[in-house]
């Protein structure tokens, strides 16, 4: 695994429904879970919301994602799109966890774009942890690599 210094940032508040966007009421991983399954890929173990982890002054480069949709039709007010996801693990204060990095394709993003540093990771909830806070992020990189 490939480890990297990340820090947690601010994101838009769309994926937690923390926004309160009328189109994705609960937000919109908690409307997506179920698109996902449908397809063979449980979130369940993960808390309906994205952390968003800046890599800075690294960047990423999409290798081979583990899982990848096409066209998920998700939402009515929303046109399809394509997502992929990746292993991860967070490490944070002595503890790892297994989460997946999110990556909604951006040629088929409508709207709610991430900075080149920026990887969305879906994780079990972890309490305590607050904007500005470094955690180390493991990769495969086989699937995802990093450049510093």
């Amino acid at each position: 695994m490939t480890q990297v210094r990340a820090t947690v940032l601010p994101g838009h508040g769309v994926a937690s429904g923390r926004l309160g966007d009328p189109r994705f009421p609960g937000g919109t991983i908690a409307l997506q879970k179920p698109f996902f399954l449908e397809r063979g890929l449980d979130l369940s173990p993960f808390h309906p919301g994205t952390l968003n982890l800046s890599l800075a002054p690294c960047r990423y480069r999409i290798l081979r994602p583990k899982h990848t949709f096409r066209g998920v039709k998700w939402a009515a007010t929303e046109p399809p799109e394509d997502f992929s996801f990746f292993d991860c693990r967070v490490v944070w204060r002595g503890q790892s966890y297994a989460g997946l990095v999110y990556y909604p394709h951006p040629e088929t993003k409508p709207e709610h774009f991430q900075p080149p540093d920026v990887l969305e990771v879906l994780a079990p909830r972890l309490e305590g942890l607050s904007y500005g806070d470094v955690v180390e992020l493991e990769l495969d990189p086989a699937q995802i690599a990093v450049d510093c």
